[in-house]
This record gives structure tokens, sequence and C-alpha cells, in this order.
């Protein structure tokens, strides 16, 4: 098993205000074969990573526009199912109106030894997936170098994310290595002290 990863630039749209922002791509896998974490900006970018391996999972951490955008289209280039927490279907909807949800993730699910870990706070069903084979944690815009990711948006709620972090990330090993949806990786030990 691997990790590739790549930063693919675009813009972030809620409550009003566009942003310009760099997100990271992560794909899991193997020679042959690999799941995608979000799908930020750009296809042929994704699809560049990917590079021809059979993609069996579009996993989603939450459904912000810089993170799904492009979802249903790499879905529909690999012939993946695209899995999204059920609890984001009013995000979902802003950016994709008349596209079916994703089929649904839930806390303590495990996809190609991904395990869900539902953290909300910076959205309503943001969640993690923990690869303890790997020793990380792929956290989306849950947890930061430097902290927790922004709640100052509609859906966000900062209480609720800090007690997503503390009781549902910080019990991970120390030495987990946490990789964001933007900017540079963290670990667990890191982060909680």
């Amino acid at each position: 098993m691997r990790i590739d990863h790549a930063v693919i630039s675009g813009t972030f749209s809620l409550d009003g205000q566009t942003f310009d922002v760099d997100n990271n791509l992560w794909v899991i896998g193997d020679d042959d074969s690999c799941v995608i974490v979000d799908a930020p900006h750009s296809v042929p970018e994704i699809l560049k990573v990917v590079d021809g391996r059979t993609v069996t999972a579009v996993l989603l951490t939450h459904a912000h526009d810089d993170h799904v955008r492009v979802a249903p289209e790499v879905a529909a280039a690999t012939g993946a199912p695209m899995f999204l927490h059920p609890a984001e279907e009013p995000l979902w909807r802003l950016v994709h109106p008349d596209a079916p949800m994703p089929r649904p993730l839930s806390d303590g699910q495990t996809i190609n030894g991904l395990t869900v870990i539902h953290t909300p706070g910076h959205s309503p069903g943001a969640v993690c997936f923990a690869a303890p084979s790997l020793g990380c944690v792929f956290t989306g815009d849950t947890l930061f170098q430097g902290g927790p990711g922004a709640t100052g948006r509609s859906y966000s709620d900062r209480p609720t994310i800090e007690r997503s972090i503390r009781e549902k990330l910080f019990t991970l090993p120390p030495e987990t290595v946490v990789h964001t949806g933007h900017g540079p990786d963290t670990t667990i030990g890191a982060e909680r002290n």
C-alpha cells in the first residue's frame, strides 16, 4: 500500500464569498487499485495521480465545493462509487442540486482498509479516514497543523469540532501522521500538545 499526493489549486465558495485555495489530494492503494480521498478542482489532475489504476471508491470528507466540485465527474470517469456522510446533504445540494447523493458513510465503517470517523464541526457530516496499517489519518478540514478547521461559516460549530478532535482524533496513537485537506502534514501528538 502506498499514498500518493498532489496539491490542486482552485476556489472555495460559501456564504456569498469566494477564496483561492490549494487542496491536498490523497490517493491510497497499490499498483493496481486505489481509493481517492476528496475530489478537488480538476479531473485531469486527479486522474494523473490515479495513473491508470482501478479506482474502487471516491471518499469525500465533507461537501464543501472545493472538496466535491468534480466528484461526480471523477466517479463517471473511473466507474467508482462516491461516498459521503448523509448529514452533508444540505452542503452537497449547494454544489450539486440535481445530482443524487453519494452512498452513505457511517461512523466505524471500513472501506478498503480505511475506517470512517465521524467528526462533525467543520460541517455536520465531516469525516476523517483512519488508516492504522499506514500509521495515518486523513482529516479533511477537521484538523490541520496548528489546530481545528474553520468554523466561521454556515453549518459549522466551534465547540462541536473541538469535541470531535478531542474525543475522536486525540485517542489515536500520538505518532499517527495527519494528512490534511489543506497545508502540511502534522501528527496527532503534535496537535494534542
